[in-house]
């Protein structure tokens, strides 16, 4: 599969996908980026780097793993023969941290649209499903949920993308999905992070997750 992104979020994806015996692709914006240099050195065989094309085109799913106010910036910059037909499971959200912490969202990305949105706009030949940006990155893949059994929102246009991202999620833990709708619907996910990272602060750690009860 595809990551693009060599942070926290990017690395842990990348190494769930080896566990579970995907070859992956990093992409970044250079081919020969340090962090990914570092990161494959380690791996077996199925781990392999790239700049952002190289990874998009390597696989027909793709992870965003890159920070909020860069993404629309990194999909822009990928061909469209690239990612055409191709599910993107997009984990960002529209954060600002020009003012430090805690961050602030992206006023035009929020309320009466998301980054999602966004994305699936400056890309309308591929996929987009939001998926996982309500956790931190240890809690994405974990076998260990906190709580036992807390609760994944999915949001996107394609019914087949969902399913795939859908599919992955269950390989990460994940039992209880819940499809909200086409990607209108990330706005509400979006949105749940300024929750999120003031739970986080009061905790001192982000090891936690939602559940819908029902």
């Amino acid at each position: 599969m595809g990551v693009l992104g060599t942070g926290m979020v990017g690395v842990t994806i990348a190494d769930k996908l080896l566990e579970l015996d995907y070859e992956v692709m990093m992409g970044s914006r250079s081919s020969i980026n340090e962090r990914a240099l570092e990161w494959s050195k380690s791996k077996s065989n199925k781990a392999k780097i790239g700049n952002f094309n190289q990874a998009a085109a390597f696989w027909n799913i793709l992870f965003l793993c890159v920070k909020g106010e860069s993404a629309l910036d990194v999909v822009k910059s990928i061909d469209t023969a690239n990612i055409r037909g191709k599910t993107i499971i997009d984990i960002s959200n529209p954060l600002d941290f020009s003012k430090g912490m805690p961050p602030f969202l992206i006023p035009t990305q929020t309320n009466t649209n998301s980054l999602g949105e966004e994305i699936q706009k400056a890309l309308p030949e591929a996929n987009i499903v939001k998926a996982l940006n309500i956790v931190s990155s240890s809690i994405m893949v974990s076998k260990q949920k906190p709580g036992g059994n807390p609760t994944m929102f999915i949001s996107g246009n394609n019914s087949k993308a969902k399913q795939e991202a859908s599919t992955i999620l269950r390989d990460f833990s994940w039992d209880d999905i819940i499809d909200l709708g086409d990607i209108t619907t990330a706005r509400g996910t979006e949105m749940i992070l300024p929750l999120w990272v003031r739970t986080m602060l009061v905790f001192g750690h982000g090891d936690f997750a939602f559940k819908v009860s029902r």
